[in-house]
């Protein structure tokens, strides 16, 4: 097999493992509108690494956490819903990139592969980046599993019984978003949120607790990224948009097939 085809498995790979349990958390609590606003605002972020001289990804970075910081503050007030803020903080964060965009007249760059990702441009360094960062967030979710599955059962059960809420919940999103920024040259801002909710929702019907949910949903994620550069390389396709498809090819499948264990009891937070 190629060298380039090593380094895009390598790199998708270790994407699919750590969105995987991510993205269980996602579909429990229901944010997969929070992962579409992540990646709206990362577009910014490339945007001000352009302007500023500084690496991309770390632009992506620090927009991602702004976002998820300010979004935590802001769901305090009441007079806004949750999805009214998010629709609010993505196209702002999104209609602020592109013009800044438009005023970089002097920096060419493949905004396509920004937005749509180009998993077989991915070099040593950006799999060594992936896989590194990713043992990261893997640790830290490991560490704040416990609360922030107590919380995602029952928030206001889980303060009661002494959850910090509040910092489990940034924690959680901080993590979200720097799985945005390991994702971005994969598959690209606009389409990773489809790695963290697809495999997630794959292996619902077949996951007798939430432990084995994340780790199917990590291997659903995997199979997606084996499938879909097998795809790509046999017919010529987009690599990350084939990722993608072949991640919803596994849900259908998984959704038709008769259910053979019982799902978790986790239903979101009240």
């Amino acid at each position: 097999m190629d060298d380039f085809l090593w380094r895009a498995l390598l790199a998708g790979t270790g994407v699919a493992l750590v969105a995987g349990p991510l993205g269980a958390f996602v579909v429990w609590r229901r944010m997969a509108y929070f992962g579409a606003a992540l990646s709206h605002s990362a577009l910014l972020g490339i945007a001000l690494g352009f302007l500023l001289h500084i690496d991309p990804m770390i632009g992506v970075i620090a927009v991602s956490f702004t976002v998820a910081v300010l979004l935590v503050v802001l769901q305090r007030q009441k007079r806004l819903a949750d999805d009214t803020l998010l629709g609010i903080l993505a196209h702002g964060a999104l209609a602020l990139g592109l013009v800044i965009v438009a005023f970089l007249q002097s920096v060419r760059f493949d905004l396509m592969a920004y937005l749509f990702g180009d998993i077989l441009a991915a070099g040593w360094s950006d799999v060594a980046w992936i896989f590194a960062g990713g043992a990261v967030v893997l640790v830290t979710l490991a560490v704040i599993w416990k609360p922030l599955l107590t919380a995602s059962v029952h928030e206001e059960l889980a303060f009661v019984e002494g959850v910090p809420v509040g910092a489990v919940n940034l924690a959680f999103m901080v993590l979200l978003a720097f799985v945005v920024a390991l994702a971005m040259k994969v598959v690209g801002v606009l389409l990773v949120t489809s790695l963290l909710i697809i495999p997630a929702a794959s292996v619902r019907r077949f996951s007798a607790t939430p432990e084995a949910m994340a780790v199917l949903a990590a291997v659903a994620g995997v199979a997606s990224v084996i499938g879909g550069l097998w795809g790509s390389y046999r017919f010529d396709t987009p690599s990350g948009p084939s990722i993608v498809l072949c991640a919803v090819v596994i849900f259908v499948v998984a959704t038709v097939v008769p259910k053979i264990t019982k799902r978790p009891k986790i239903t979101g937070r009240r």
